[in-house]
């Protein structure tokens, strides 16, 4: 088994996918006006309009209501993306922090309220975790 993406259901899609092509300097790949993908090196990052939601079933899925979930990207420097990135995120959760297992993270939130953490191993034991890994 392999996972493949993750999926964020949002009443505004346009604004989200910009938001998330600022983040990650990525362009989003929109194969129907109702979704977005942002295909990535480790994982692809989708986003649906809530108009999506029927084809999964009836109040499956609610835009904007999620507090469990924490959205990772790996970066080269936690503090520069911080830089880049503060002029235009609302919400900052976490100022750049080094973390007691070894990584620095900042993090925010998205138009929609989900948290997002920008992250980077710079401990010798956190770098050693991630070896290997894209």
């Amino acid at each position: 088994m392999n996972f493949a993406s993750v999926r964020i259901i949002t009443d505004d899609l346009d604004r989200l996918v910009e938001f998330y092509e600022r983040v990650t300097e990525v362009s989003a790949k929109r194969p129907a006006p109702v979704f977005a993908e942002f295909v990535l090196p480790s994982c692809t990052l989708a986003i649906g309009h809530s108009q999506t939601v029927r084809m999964f079933g009836a109040d499956s899925v609610r835009a904007a209501d999620n507090r469990t979930v924490i959205l990772e990207f790996r970066v080269r420097d936690v503090d520069a993306e911080y830089a880049r990135l503060k002029p235009f995120v609302d919400e900052w959760v976490q100022e750049p922090t080094t973390m007691p297992w070894g990584n620095r993270s900042a993090l925010l939130r998205d138009p929609d309220g989900n948290l997002v953490n920008l992250f980077a191993p710079v401990t010798e034991e956190a770098l050693e975790r991630f070896s290997g890994r894209p």
